[in-house]
């Protein structure tokens, strides 16, 4: 009835216990339930705009750190440390 992975399992047992109680007190309704352990995006366009935040963010990240490794080792050279 399931998979032997227990992400799988555990919402088919709980669909299993919550109709047979629901037989159990004579009740037409039915519980479904599914389970989707991973976030899928089926949309092309938010494929499209999360890559582009993601991008965005690498860019400024991407040019942020040049700069400090440059004021890192200027502020070194002032001090004349050495490593």
């Amino acid at each position: 009835m399931c998979s032997a992975e227990p992400i799988n399992c555990f919402p088919m047992l709980v669909n299993i216990l919550s109709n047979t109680f629901l037989r159990l007190f004579n009740s037409t309704a039915r519980i479904r339930i599914w389970s989707e352990p991973f976030y899928s995006i089926q949309s092309p366009e938010i494929k499209i705009d999360f890559f582009f935040i993601c991008l965005s963010y690498m860019m400024i990240l991407a040019a942020g750190l040049p700069p400090h490794f440059a004021v890192s080792s200027m502020e070194d050279y002032k001090v004349k440390s050495m490593h």
